[in-house]
Protein backbone atom coordinates (compact mmCIF):
# COMPACT_ATOMS: atom_id res chain seq x y z
CA UNK A 1 0.00 0.00 0.00
CA UNK A 2 2.81 2.20 0.45
CA UNK A 3 2.49 3.44 -3.54
CA UNK A 4 -1.35 4.50 -3.24
CA UNK A 5 -0.30 6.00 -0.14
CA UNK A 6 2.45 8.25 -1.56
CA UNK A 7 -0.37 9.37 -4.45
CA UNK A 8 -2.38 10.38 -1.73
CA UNK A 9 0.06 12.46 -0.04
CA UNK A 10 1.35 13.75 -3.30
CA UNK A 11 -2.38 14.52 -4.32
CA UNK A 12 -3.39 16.76 -0.75
CA UNK A 13 0.35 18.22 -0.98
CA UNK A 14 -0.66 20.04 -4.39
CA UNK A 15 -1.27 23.25 -3.29
CA UNK A 16 -5.82 23.39 -3.68
CA UNK A 17 -7.84 24.65 -1.50
CA UNK A 18 -9.71 21.52 -0.41
CA UNK A 19 -13.99 22.55 -2.05
CA UNK A 20 -16.41 22.81 0.40
CA UNK A 21 -19.42 20.12 1.41
CA UNK A 22 -22.86 21.51 0.11
CA UNK A 23 -23.96 22.70 3.14
CA UNK A 24 -20.67 24.41 4.12
CA UNK A 25 -21.26 26.24 0.95
CA UNK A 26 -24.60 27.27 1.94
CA UNK A 27 -26.51 24.68 0.48
CA UNK A 28 -28.92 23.44 3.37
CA UNK A 29 -32.12 20.87 1.83
CA UNK A 30 -34.74 19.38 3.96
CA UNK A 31 -36.10 20.33 7.15
CA UNK A 32 -34.54 17.66 9.77
CA UNK A 33 -31.35 18.31 11.32
CA UNK A 34 -27.98 16.19 10.64
CA UNK A 35 -26.23 14.26 12.94
CA UNK A 36 -22.72 16.07 14.42
CA UNK A 37 -20.61 14.78 11.44
CA UNK A 38 -23.29 15.08 8.96
CA UNK A 39 -22.39 11.50 7.58
CA UNK A 40 -22.89 8.05 7.75
CA UNK A 41 -20.71 7.39 10.84
CA UNK A 42 -22.92 9.44 12.85
CA UNK A 43 -24.77 6.36 13.17
CA UNK A 44 -23.19 4.53 16.64
CA UNK A 45 -20.55 1.80 15.63
CA UNK A 46 -20.79 2.19 11.67
CA UNK A 47 -17.05 2.54 10.05
CA UNK A 48 -15.75 3.84 6.49
CA UNK A 49 -12.42 2.86 4.75
CA UNK A 50 -11.56 3.48 1.29
CA UNK A 51 -8.46 2.21 -0.86
CA UNK A 52 -8.15 5.05 -4.05
CA UNK A 53 -5.92 3.48 -6.67
CA UNK A 54 -4.48 5.69 -9.01
CA UNK A 55 -1.99 4.56 -11.54
CA UNK A 56 0.15 6.07 -14.44
CA UNK A 57 -2.87 8.01 -17.20
CA UNK A 58 -5.44 5.14 -17.32
CA UNK A 59 -6.18 3.88 -13.86
CA UNK A 60 -9.24 5.65 -11.50
CA UNK A 61 -11.01 3.48 -9.37
CA UNK A 62 -10.80 1.74 -5.82
CA UNK A 63 -13.28 0.35 -3.01
CA UNK A 64 -14.99 1.44 -0.23
CA UNK A 65 -15.98 -0.33 2.39
CA UNK A 66 -18.56 0.13 4.78
CA UNK A 67 -19.24 -1.67 8.06
CA UNK A 68 -22.57 -2.12 10.32
CA UNK A 69 -20.04 -2.58 13.07
CA UNK A 70 -16.58 -3.54 14.51
CA UNK A 71 -17.23 -6.53 15.31
CA UNK A 72 -17.06 -10.52 13.32
CA UNK A 73 -20.55 -9.58 10.83
CA UNK A 74 -20.88 -13.66 10.09
CA UNK A 75 -21.22 -14.37 14.25
CA UNK A 76 -22.54 -10.89 14.67
CA UNK A 77 -25.62 -10.41 11.14
CA UNK A 78 -27.36 -7.00 11.04
CA UNK A 79 -30.63 -6.74 10.09
CA UNK A 80 -30.48 -5.77 6.41
CA UNK A 81 -32.92 -5.20 3.33
CA UNK A 82 -31.84 -4.55 -0.53
CA UNK A 83 -34.42 -2.22 -2.75
CA UNK A 84 -34.05 -2.56 -6.66
CA UNK A 85 -34.80 0.89 -8.19
CA UNK A 86 -33.63 -0.45 -12.16
CA UNK A 87 -31.44 -3.32 -12.26
CA UNK A 88 -28.86 -2.73 -14.71
CA UNK A 89 -25.73 -4.22 -12.72
CA UNK A 90 -23.82 -6.37 -10.65
CA UNK A 91 -24.78 -6.96 -7.11
CA UNK A 92 -23.50 -9.71 -5.92
CA UNK A 93 -25.08 -11.01 -2.30
CA UNK A 94 -28.32 -9.45 -2.53
CA UNK A 95 -30.79 -13.02 -3.48
CA UNK A 96 -29.70 -13.87 0.47
CA UNK A 97 -30.51 -10.72 1.75
CA UNK A 98 -33.52 -10.61 0.66
CA UNK A 99 -34.58 -14.11 1.84
CA UNK A 100 -33.26 -13.82 5.22
CA UNK A 101 -33.13 -10.04 6.01
CA UNK A 102 -29.48 -10.20 6.84
CA UNK A 103 -26.26 -9.28 6.38
CA UNK A 104 -23.18 -10.85 7.19
CA UNK A 105 -20.01 -9.24 5.84
CA UNK A 106 -18.84 -5.39 5.29
CA UNK A 107 -20.63 -3.64 2.99
CA UNK A 108 -18.17 -3.10 0.01
CA UNK A 109 -18.39 -0.77 -3.04
CA UNK A 110 -16.51 -1.12 -6.51
CA UNK A 111 -15.82 -1.21 -10.49
CA UNK A 112 -18.18 -2.92 -12.33
CA UNK A 113 -15.28 -5.56 -13.31
CA UNK A 114 -13.87 -5.84 -9.68
CA UNK A 115 -17.18 -7.20 -8.43
CA UNK A 116 -15.95 -10.54 -8.37
CA UNK A 117 -12.06 -10.27 -7.46
CA UNK A 118 -13.37 -7.77 -4.57
CA UNK A 119 -16.07 -10.82 -3.49
CA UNK A 120 -13.12 -13.19 -3.39
CA UNK A 121 -11.05 -10.79 -1.31
CA UNK A 122 -13.70 -10.17 1.13
CA UNK A 123 -14.41 -14.08 1.47
CA UNK A 124 -10.40 -14.33 2.83
CA UNK A 125 -10.96 -11.57 4.84
CA UNK A 126 -14.15 -13.48 6.10
CA UNK A 127 -12.61 -16.91 6.24
CA UNK A 128 -9.44 -15.40 8.39
CA UNK A 129 -11.63 -13.79 11.18
CA UNK A 130 -11.32 -15.55 15.06
CA UNK A 131 -14.46 -17.83 15.27
CA UNK A 132 -14.96 -18.69 11.51
CA UNK A 133 -12.32 -21.49 11.66
CA UNK A 134 -15.31 -24.00 10.33
CA UNK A 135 -17.59 -22.12 8.37
CA UNK A 136 -18.20 -23.23 4.95
CA UNK A 137 -20.86 -20.87 3.63
CA UNK A 138 -20.62 -16.99 3.71
CA UNK A 139 -22.71 -14.15 1.67
CA UNK A 140 -20.09 -11.23 0.42
CA UNK A 141 -22.15 -8.13 -0.56
CA UNK A 142 -20.76 -6.10 -3.46
CA UNK A 143 -22.37 -3.42 -5.35
CA UNK A 144 -20.63 -1.74 -8.21
CA UNK A 145 -20.87 1.65 -11.21
CA UNK A 146 -18.59 1.31 -13.95
CA UNK A 147 -16.10 3.89 -14.03
CA UNK A 148 -15.02 2.51 -17.11
CA UNK A 149 -15.02 6.11 -18.76
CA UNK A 150 -12.22 7.70 -16.67
CA UNK A 151 -10.42 3.95 -15.40
CA UNK A 152 -8.99 1.42 -17.60
CA UNK A 153 -11.79 -0.96 -16.16
CA UNK A 154 -10.38 -3.84 -18.48
CA UNK A 155 -7.48 -4.32 -16.07
CA UNK A 156 -9.38 -5.11 -12.67
CA UNK A 157 -7.24 -3.31 -11.03
CA UNK A 158 -8.96 -4.02 -7.42
CA UNK A 159 -7.69 -7.00 -5.74
CA UNK A 160 -7.17 -8.57 -2.27
CA UNK A 161 -4.32 -6.27 -1.05
CA UNK A 162 -6.81 -2.90 -1.88
CA UNK A 163 -9.74 -4.77 -0.38
CA UNK A 164 -7.82 -5.73 2.78
CA UNK A 165 -6.60 -2.07 2.97
CA UNK A 166 -10.19 -0.44 2.99
CA UNK A 167 -11.22 -3.37 5.72
CA UNK A 168 -8.70 -2.55 7.76
CA UNK A 169 -8.47 1.27 7.44
CA UNK A 170 -12.60 1.85 7.77
CA UNK A 171 -13.10 4.06 10.93
CA UNK A 172 -15.99 6.34 12.52
CA UNK A 173 -15.97 10.05 12.59
CA UNK A 174 -15.62 12.15 9.41
CA UNK A 175 -15.46 10.37 5.85
CA UNK A 176 -13.85 10.91 2.73
CA UNK A 177 -15.55 12.10 0.00
CA UNK A 178 -14.86 13.01 -3.41
CA UNK A 179 -12.52 11.22 -5.73
CA UNK A 180 -11.96 8.37 -3.08
CA UNK A 181 -12.54 5.24 -3.15
CA UNK A 182 -14.95 3.63 -5.57
CA UNK A 183 -15.93 7.36 -6.59
CA UNK A 184 -11.89 7.50 -8.06
CA UNK A 185 -13.31 7.21 -11.37
CA UNK A 186 -17.34 7.33 -11.06
CA UNK A 187 -18.97 10.47 -13.34
CA UNK A 188 -22.19 12.02 -12.56
CA UNK A 189 -24.54 13.67 -14.70
CA UNK A 190 -21.41 14.22 -16.86
CA UNK A 191 -19.41 16.20 -14.23
CA UNK A 192 -17.09 14.19 -12.03
CA UNK A 193 -18.92 12.14 -9.06
CA UNK A 194 -17.15 9.82 -6.37
CA UNK A 195 -18.47 9.51 -2.69
CA UNK A 196 -20.93 11.25 -0.88
CA UNK A 197 -22.16 10.86 2.69
CA UNK A 198 -24.90 12.49 5.07
CA UNK A 199 -27.47 12.13 8.17
CA UNK A 200 -30.39 12.89 9.42
CA UNK A 201 -31.69 12.78 12.88
CA UNK A 202 -35.42 11.89 12.91
CA UNK A 203 -36.83 12.21 16.68
CA UNK A 204 -34.49 10.00 18.73
CA UNK A 205 -32.70 8.28 15.80
CA UNK A 206 -30.14 8.84 13.03
CA UNK A 207 -30.02 7.64 10.21
CA UNK A 208 -27.19 7.64 7.72
CA UNK A 209 -26.41 7.28 3.78
CA UNK A 210 -23.69 7.29 1.90
CA UNK A 211 -23.63 7.07 -2.13
CA UNK A 212 -21.27 6.44 -4.58
CA UNK A 213 -22.68 8.60 -7.99
CA UNK A 214 -22.01 7.40 -11.34
CA UNK A 215 -25.17 7.93 -12.62
CA UNK A 216 -27.05 10.38 -15.11
CA UNK A 217 -30.17 13.11 -15.54
CA UNK A 218 -30.93 16.66 -15.14
CA UNK A 219 -29.64 17.50 -12.59
CA UNK A 220 -31.06 19.30 -9.65
CA UNK A 221 -29.82 21.32 -6.84
CA UNK A 222 -31.91 22.42 -3.95
CA UNK A 223 -34.91 22.34 -6.05
CA UNK A 224 -33.07 24.50 -8.48
CA UNK A 225 -31.98 22.92 -12.43
CA UNK A 226 -28.71 24.00 -12.17
CA UNK A 227 -27.88 21.44 -15.09
CA UNK A 228 -29.90 24.03 -17.50
CA UNK A 229 -28.01 26.49 -16.64
CA UNK A 230 -24.60 25.09 -16.87
CA UNK A 231 -25.23 23.47 -20.09
CA UNK A 232 -27.14 25.19 -22.62
CA UNK A 233 -27.00 22.51 -24.95
CA UNK A 234 -28.46 19.77 -22.67
CA UNK A 235 -25.72 17.43 -22.98
CA UNK A 236 -25.52 15.74 -19.97
CA UNK A 237 -25.70 12.07 -19.41
CA UNK A 238 -28.30 10.24 -18.77
CA UNK A 239 -26.73 6.88 -18.25
CA UNK A 240 -24.82 5.63 -15.26
CA UNK A 241 -25.39 3.70 -11.86
CA UNK A 242 -25.79 4.86 -7.95
CA UNK A 243 -25.60 2.59 -4.85
CA UNK A 244 -27.22 4.17 -1.49
CA UNK A 245 -26.25 2.45 1.40
CA UNK A 246 -28.48 3.04 4.50
CA UNK A 247 -27.56 2.88 8.21
CA UNK A 248 -29.73 3.87 11.19
CA UNK A 249 -29.74 3.29 15.09
CA UNK A 250 -33.63 2.43 14.77
CA UNK A 251 -35.18 -0.99 15.95
CA UNK A 252 -35.95 -1.78 12.02
CA UNK A 253 -36.77 -5.12 11.12
CA UNK A 254 -35.90 -6.36 7.35
CA UNK A 255 -39.63 -5.44 5.78
CA UNK A 256 -39.41 -2.12 7.16
CA UNK A 257 -35.40 -1.64 6.08
CA UNK A 258 -36.80 -2.41 2.46
CA UNK A 259 -38.97 0.45 2.92
CA UNK A 260 -36.51 2.73 4.16
CA UNK A 261 -34.65 1.89 1.00
CA UNK A 262 -36.87 2.09 -1.28
CA UNK A 263 -37.47 6.17 -0.65
CA UNK A 264 -33.85 6.43 -1.04
CA UNK A 265 -35.23 6.63 -5.39
CA UNK A 266 -37.10 9.67 -3.88
CA UNK A 267 -33.93 11.18 -3.12
CA UNK A 268 -32.10 10.58 -6.14
CA UNK A 269 -35.42 12.08 -7.84
CA UNK A 270 -34.72 15.37 -5.74
CA UNK A 271 -31.03 15.60 -7.67
CA UNK A 272 -32.51 15.10 -10.84
CA UNK A 273 -31.77 11.32 -11.35
CA UNK A 274 -33.30 9.94 -14.76
CA UNK A 275 -33.81 6.44 -13.86
CA UNK A 276 -32.77 5.13 -17.52
CA UNK A 277 -32.68 1.85 -19.03
CA UNK A 278 -28.32 1.61 -18.28
CA UNK A 279 -28.92 2.47 -15.04
CA UNK A 280 -28.08 0.53 -11.84
CA UNK A 281 -29.97 2.30 -9.16
CA UNK A 282 -29.53 0.19 -5.83
CA UNK A 283 -30.44 0.78 -2.26
CA UNK A 284 -28.78 -1.33 0.93
CA UNK A 285 -30.25 -0.38 4.20
CA UNK A 286 -29.10 -2.18 7.87
CA UNK A 287 -29.87 -1.46 11.23
CA UNK A 288 -27.12 -1.41 13.94
CA UNK A 289 -29.65 -3.18 16.47
CA UNK A 290 -29.35 -6.71 16.36
CA UNK A 291 -31.49 -7.16 19.02
CA UNK A 292 -34.36 -4.78 20.40
CA UNK A 293 -37.26 -4.70 23.09
CA UNK A 294 -39.40 -3.15 20.33
CA UNK A 295 -39.66 -2.47 16.86
CA UNK A 296 -40.43 0.75 15.35
CA UNK A 297 -44.38 0.56 14.38
CA UNK A 298 -45.79 0.93 10.56
CA UNK A 299 -47.23 3.93 11.40
CA UNK A 300 -44.05 5.55 13.03
CA UNK A 301 -41.76 5.00 9.93
CA UNK A 302 -42.62 8.39 7.75
CA UNK A 303 -40.02 10.21 10.06
CA UNK A 304 -37.04 7.85 8.89
CA UNK A 305 -38.67 7.52 5.56
CA UNK A 306 -38.17 11.13 5.21
CA UNK A 307 -34.57 11.39 6.49
CA UNK A 308 -33.64 8.37 4.09
CA UNK A 309 -34.74 11.23 1.40
CA UNK A 310 -32.99 13.97 2.67
CA UNK A 311 -29.76 12.21 3.59
CA UNK A 312 -29.75 10.75 -0.13
CA UNK A 313 -30.36 13.61 -1.82
CA UNK A 314 -27.60 15.77 0.58
CA UNK A 315 -24.55 12.93 0.00
CA UNK A 316 -25.40 13.31 -3.74
CA UNK A 317 -24.57 17.09 -3.63
CA UNK A 318 -21.91 16.18 -1.23
CA UNK A 319 -20.49 14.02 -3.49
CA UNK A 320 -20.37 16.51 -6.53
CA UNK A 321 -19.18 19.57 -4.53
CA UNK A 322 -16.15 17.30 -2.87
CA UNK A 323 -14.91 16.16 -6.15
CA UNK A 324 -12.26 17.27 -8.49
CA UNK A 325 -11.89 17.45 -12.17
CA UNK A 326 -9.92 14.07 -13.33
CA UNK A 327 -7.69 13.42 -16.30
CA UNK A 328 -7.41 9.77 -17.05
CA UNK A 329 -7.61 7.21 -19.87
CA UNK A 330 -7.88 9.67 -22.06
CA UNK A 331 -10.61 11.76 -20.64
CA UNK A 332 -11.32 14.84 -18.85
CA UNK A 333 -14.64 15.15 -16.69
CA UNK A 334 -14.71 18.55 -15.20
CA UNK A 335 -15.83 18.80 -10.78
CA UNK A 336 -19.33 20.82 -10.79
CA UNK A 337 -18.18 24.33 -10.82
CA UNK A 338 -19.50 25.34 -6.99
CA UNK A 339 -19.21 29.54 -7.41
CA UNK A 340 -21.45 29.13 -10.34
CA UNK A 341 -23.77 26.88 -9.12
CA UNK A 342 -23.68 28.92 -5.58
CA UNK A 343 -24.55 32.13 -8.05
CA UNK A 344 -27.58 29.71 -9.25
CA UNK A 345 -28.64 29.06 -6.00
CA UNK A 346 -28.53 33.10 -4.97
CA UNK A 347 -30.24 33.90 -7.48
CA UNK A 348 -33.37 31.69 -6.79
CA UNK A 349 -32.70 32.65 -2.97
CA UNK A 350 -32.30 29.07 -2.46
CA UNK A 351 -29.08 29.54 -0.35
CA UNK A 352 -28.86 29.35 3.79
CA UNK A 353 -26.13 31.05 5.03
Amino acid sequence: MKTLALILVAGLASGAAPRPRAREAGVVTGVLPTGPLNSITDVAGVKVGHTTVVRGDTVRTGVTAVLPHGGNLFREKVPGAVFVGNGFGKLMGSTQVEELGEIETPILLTSTLNVPRVADALLDYMLALPGNEQVRSINPLVAETNDGFLNDIRGRHVGREEVFAAIRSAASGPVEEGCVGAGTGTVAFGWKGGIGTASRVSGKYTVGVLVQTNYGGDLMIAGVPVERELRKSGASSKDGSVIVVIATDAPVDARNLKRMAARAMLGLGRTGAAGSNGSGDYAIAFSILRQAPALVANDAMSGLFLAVVEATEEAVNNSLFKAVTTESNGHRVEAVPVEKVLELLKARNALRR
